[in-house]
């Protein structure tokens, strides 16, 4: 089963997987199999929002003739992937959820090269239905009301014990960040946690729980995020960089491909709909990704500005003959 068109998988701070380094050495070693020549090859983490972004990518750069391959991987040995030059290409290095990861592979002699964030307006907390919103509860300061907690319960649901939220709610209890030593957690599957959300949205009543963006539910539910003044989901309220990496080798051997991929910038929104298109309705990852660029050729006619085809030619004309691109 491919994990990534699961619609549990959290791919924030709960999906960073740790190998032993024999296993990581493992995989690496079977990296340099079977690849085509001069591949353009993408480490891709099995959460949605990535997979799709990178099938859009590798279907750009094989139009313009560059052969591409994506190796699904956990962030940890994808990242040590990159550092020994055994793959090209990611689009997953989510800060500051992977800070440490992307400051020790972006400094020293195995240095990587940040193209920049490739998502707008990511971010994780606490959310809300926009009813509860639209009454006055719009800041985790507001899981202090005592009228709040009786709305919902006292409950506050989350995702697996064992997840970095996990942990970091586990945290602000034991800190009583935002009073949350005086709710009760209810930490389950992803999947059970929407579940529980969309039964609760249906029938109009109030509930708080974990969500992230981008993310199909941001489409699917109506629901805002809660303001976190105290900065307890990270720098900014919880907003969050999604930022492309690419090895100093590929770089400087490839300046066309670099620059299609450093300017790959989707909006949160525009993630989702293909989160939810590919995880949530279950389509096949190619469908998604082809749909989502015949339905915006002016972002696609943006991330080829100034790129060729492999052998010289402007790029947009190209992909736009050849994915029946409509007229951006």
């Amino acid at each position: 089963m491919n994990l990534a068109k699961r619609p549990s998988t959290h791919f924030l701070l709960g999906s960073v997987l740790c190998a032993p380094l024999a296993l990581g050495s493992l995989v690496l070693s079977s990296l340099a199999q079977a690849e085509a020549p001069d591949a353009v090859r993408f480490a891709v983490p099995p959460w949605p929002g990535v997979t799709v972004k990178s099938e859009v990518a590798a279907t750009l750069l094989d139009t313009l003739g560059y052969a591409t391959q994506k190796k699904e991987l956990g962030a940890t040995i994808a990242y040590q992937a990159l550092s020994q030059n055994e793959l090209d290409v990611y689009l997953a290095a989510w800060l500051p959820a992977q800070q440490g990861m992307y400051d020790t592979s972006t400094q020293g002699e195995s240095q990587l090269v940040d193209l920049g964030t490739n998502v707008d307006g990511a971010r994780l907390g606490f959310v809300v239905p926009s009813y509860v919103y639209d009454a006055g509860y719009t800041s985790a300061k507001d899981l202090c009301s005592e009228e709040l907690r009786d709305k919902v319960g006292g409950v506050l649901y989350s995702i697996e014990v064992g997840s970095g939220t996990s942990d970091l709610l586990a945290k602000m209890q034991d800190e009583g960040t935002y009073c949350l030593d005086q709710w009760n957690l209810s930490e389950t599957s992803s999947t059970g946690m929407f579940s529980q959300a969309k039964s609760t949205i249906d029938r109009d009543e109030w509930i708080v729980f974990y969500a992230w963006t981008p993310h199909w539910a941001s489409i699917e539910y109506d629901i805002e995020f809660l303001d976190d003044p105290e900065d307890a989901w990270g720098p900014d309220g919880g907003r969050s960089d999604v930022r492309t990496l690419v090895t100093h080798e590929f770089a400087e051997s490839n300046p066309n491909a670099a620059r299609l991929l450093g300017q790959l910038i989707f909006s949160a929104d525009q993630q989702s709909e293909m989160i939810r298109g590919y995880s949530y309705e279950e389509r096949e990852v190619d469908d998604v990704a082809l749909t989502w660029m015949r339905n915006n050729p002016a972002k696609i006619k943006a991330f080829l500005d100034g790129v060729t085809t492999r052998d010289g030619q402007p790029a947009w004309p190209v992909v736009q003959e050849t994915l029946q691109i409509p007229e951006a």
